[in-house]
């Protein structure tokens, strides 16, 4: 069973409308209202390329939105996957749970990684197309990242194999001074969907993955990586926007070239932008991180550029774990 792609990702959050305006004016997305908003809930649709951000808020405070928010904050609460049709997406839907997920409604949402949702799409459910992008603009979702507490790591992996028929393509166990994570990666069969889940090792340090579950309150996405077709463009652009991103200290980019040789984008140009690159056996792959907005320091975004590298390298992997650190350690002195 092959899933073409992301249809959209909801986000729960306190003010639909106030956390739209912030992924216009600061993201460059288009807002327009769904055709009907889901029953006692303010929506708003956010697109740019083929990303789709449905935001929504509750109207009543028993709400199950309102709730969701009061335990996680504003965040990602569904990932939802397009299907070709209604009955593929029932059928996804029935496999994810037998496999162990938890049913959260009719129409097709599973629990899955702890309180984040997975809903099946059809056809039918597709939010609005929008406007043909520019350089520098977001394309697609490259792919999720989401924290599970430690020692769930290897049933979220087995979940998704299962229950959403991904395969596992990589896994990386990462050391950072003397805090550890393990890192694994499923992706869809046609390579369209990717999770990378992430476990603190919680026999050692206590560092920001841990950070991240007590501040989130369980299980969470941490970040959503979004696809460019010019990352230094889109990083201009968007910190003419106000976007503040991670810095990068000088003497990484003093050691690139003794560790990658020539970069596709010129040295300087990385350096100017803060922008991170790995190398695999296909190509390369830059990367930076926003810094996060979020009032309990957990959910923010990415920015990815690749040009031939399709896997997740271990510099990339304990680059976007030191680069929270040192947001963290910034943020505390």
């Amino acid at each position: 069973m092959t899933v073409p792609g992301i249809a959209y990702t909801e986000l729960y959050v306190e003010d639909a409308h106030k956390y739209a305006a912030q992924l216009r004016d600061d993201w460059g997305f288009t807002l327009s209202e769904p055709a009907a908003a889901a029953p006692g809930t303010a929506q708003v649709v956010a697109h740019q390329g083929s990303v789709r951000v449905l935001v929504t808020s509750a109207v009543e405070a028993d709400h199950q939105v309102a709730a969701w928010v009061r335990r996680h904050g504003d965040g990602v609460a569904v990932v939802a996957l397009r299907h070709t049709d209604r009955v593929a997406a029932a059928a996804a839907a029935e496999r994810a749970l037998n496999a162990g997920g938890g049913c959260l409604d009719g129409a097709g949402t599973v629990s899955g990684f702890g309180d984040l949702a997975v809903r099946f799409a059809g056809p039918e459910d597709l939010l609005p197309e929008g406007e043909l992008p520019g350089e520098g603009a977001l394309l697609s979702l490259d792919h999720v990242a989401v924290v599970v507490p430690g020692g769930q790591l290897a049933a979220s992996v087995d979940w998704a194999v299962r229950g959403l028929g991904f395969r596992e393509v990589f896994r990386e166990y990462v050391e950072v001074g003397d805090q550890a994570m393990d890192s694994r990666v499923v992706q869809s069969p046609c390579g369209t969907v990717t999770f990378t889940l992430l476990e603190p090792d919680t026999s050692r340090a206590a560092g920001q993955i841990d950070g991240f579950l007590e501040a989130h309150g369980g299980a969470g996405v941490q970040h959503l990586a979004y696809a460019t077709g010019s990352i230094t463009a889109a990083v201009r652009e968007l910190a003419g926007r106000g976007v503040a991103f991670l810095s990068t200290p000088g003497a990484y980019y003093e050691a690139l070239e003794s560790r990658l040789g020539p970069t596709a984008i010129p040295v300087a140009e990385l350096r100017d932008t803060h922008v991170l690159v790995d190398r695999d056996h296909g190509g390369e792959l830059f990367q930076i991180f926003a810094r996060s907005t979020h009032p309990r320091r957990t959910f923010f975004l990415e920015l990815v550029e690749r040009r031939g590298a399709g896997s997740f390298g271990t510099a990339n992997i304990k680059a976007l774990y030191e680069a929270v650190e040192r947001e963290r350690a910034t943020a505390d002195s």
